[in-house]
């Protein structure tokens, strides 16, 4: 179950990002981490093939991750695409553990990039 606090700090997340990107509706988990690979790559004015989404989706993981430990940055490819390794492995968490642990990692991006 969330804390109060991480609620409040999640809804200001995708609060932001409804306004910023999505004509006011709040995304998902899935969809704010779309946006955070794309701001990680870099390259938001083009289209994404279904591959790249489900990159983007992976490199976000791995970004938001990498405070805890989990991921190391690697750096970038030759198409300048960011690359991290697996440093320890993710625990075994149920769905919701794993939901909480996501939008604990999304907050702190959010507040380590000051975009909240």
């Amino acid at each position: 179950m969330l804390s109060e606090d991480l609620k409040e700090n999640w809804e200001r997340v995708v609060g932001y990002l409804g306004q910023e990107f999505g004509g006011g509706e709040k995304p998902d988990l899935d969809a704010v981490l779309f946006l955070i690979g794309v701001q990680e790559l870099g390259s938001a004015k083009r289209k994404f093939k279904k591959d790249e989404k489900v990159n983007l989706m992976h490199i976000a993981i791995c970004r938001v991750l990498e405070p805890y430990g989990y991921y190391e940055y690697e750096g970038l490819d030759e198409d300048g695409w960011p690359h991290y390794r697996l440093k320890e492995k993710l625990p075994n968490l149920k769905a919701g553990e794993q939901s909480i642990l996501m939008k604990e990692a999304v907050v702190r991006y959010f507040r380590d990039n000051e975009i909240l």
